[in-house]
């Protein structure tokens, strides 16, 4: 037992020599896991921005801006004329919407009034803008005739005794026809064929399982240069003098490094409890059995590569590539919905594929221990597999 924890001190100290390491196995993981999801929690406005210049400042010109702040495809920000002009010249801005100083109902009861829009060419978000802005003048435009034609009518039985009743009479019809028109019955019914699902899709939920297997996994692989490290150094050669055996050896190099992994994924399952607020801690047993299974399984590959990586430079390169291909095609990094119908079939092949599954159960799904334990299953199962592996072929030169 001394020599095993020898050896998982002497491993941690030549992994933890330089603070840059700290980066990779804390900062860059939490950064990631923060930018996948968006931030911190909170479903983002997926809208198209829409910057608006109100020079009229007017009831109708007020009117219009709140018709759009209802509208599920633009997002819109007031701004100054100037500001505006310059988000635009930059390309910061897709599309901007420039209301008139005469933008009131004086200038449309006489004629007509005329938008500025400024759209990005070939910007398909310019053009939901321009959508969403005529749908939304429309919409402004039929309530004011609306008004209009009632102060008109109103005008035909008995003209009004002011200017100022008369602009309240066109207020209050105003209002009645905005409340008219949105109470109006549909038209149009749309009716979907495809099945809901009954869990919501949570970004911050999938980045946190995501990042935390893709950040571990690529250590655990590099288990593999730890081993070409040793070897090219003469350190395994050296052991051949000492009564210590190699299993001795392999399970105080492979215990060090999936304690270590361990460490790293409470710490960043602790960040998703109390920082991005999930559900993790929902079944601590579930969460045990499935990281304690995904530790083994990356710890078995990295040792099965060990014995045929010749040197640290090599070892180092290829864990980085496996790491991340494996982390990308088993869903880690994009939900695997997206990817065709065959590659969600093939990348069942992966440990990654059945560990994201197993923590999204967990994390997303609210599942517990009995819902986890078939993917736990699979990951010990290559566990098993590749530790036979990288021990029969295992040699200290």
């Amino acid at each position: 037992m001394r020599k095993i924890l020898a050896i998982i001190w002497k491993d941690a100290i030549i992994r933890f020599a330089s603070p840059i390491e700290l980066l990779f196995y804390l900062v860059l993981p939490i950064l990631f896991t923060m930018l996948l999801a968006g931030g911190t929690g909170g479903p983002a406005d997926s809208r198209v921005g829409l910057v608006v210049v109100d020079q009229a400042n007017s009831a109708l010109s007020q009117q219009l801006v709140a018709t759009l702040q209802k509208s599920s495809s633009v997002r819109p920000e007031l701004l100054s004329l100037d500001a505006a002009q310059s988000q635009f010249k930059s390309r910061a801005a897709d599309a901007v919407l420039i209301l008139p100083v005469d933008f009131n109902t004086t200038t449309l009861e006489s004629g007509g009034i005329k938008l500025q829009l400024l759209q990005q060419p070939n910007d398909l978000n310019a053009l939901v803008a321009g959508r969403a802005v005529n749908a939304a003048a429309e919409s402004v435009s039929s309530a004011v005739r609306t008004a209009l034609i009632s102060v008109q009518q109103a005008e035909k039985i008995k003209p009004f005794a002011s200017a100022a009743v008369r602009q309240a009479y066109f207020e209050q019809s105003l209002t009645d026809a905005e409340r008219q028109l949105e109470a109006a019955p549909d038209r149009l019914l749309l009716t979907r064929a495809n099945t809901q699902d009954s869990i919501d899709y949570n970004a911050a939920a999938d980045s946190s399982a995501g990042q935390l297997i893709t950040w571990v996994f690529i250590p655990l692989l590099s288990i593999s240069s730890l081993f070409a490290y040793e070897r090219n150094q003469g350190t395994l050669r050296r052991l051949l003098t000492t009564p210590t055996e190699r299993a001795t050896f392999l399970l105080g190099t492979i215990t060090g490094q999936v304690l270590t992994a361990l460490v790293q994924m409470f710490i960043l399952v602790g960040f998703g409890i109390w920082v991005m607020k999930l559900d993790w801690g929902h079944d601590m047993a579930g969460l045990a059995v499935i990281l304690v299974s995904c530790a083994l399984a990356g710890a078995a590959i990295g040792t099965t590569m060990g014995t045929f990586i010749k040197t640290e430079g090599q070892a180092n390169g290829l864990s980085i590539l496996l790491g991340m291909v494996m982390a990308l095609m088993g869903g880690c990094w994009y939900p695997l919905e997206l990817f065709p119908p065959f590659i969600q079939t093939v990348v069942h092949a992966l440990p990654t594929t059945w560990a994201m599954q197993g923590m999204l159960d967990l994390v997303l799904r609210g599942q517990g221990l009995m819902a986890i334990l078939p993917n736990a299953g699979v990951l010990l199962g290559f566990a098993i597999f590749f530790f036979a592996v990288g021990v029969w072929r295992f040699r200290f030169e």
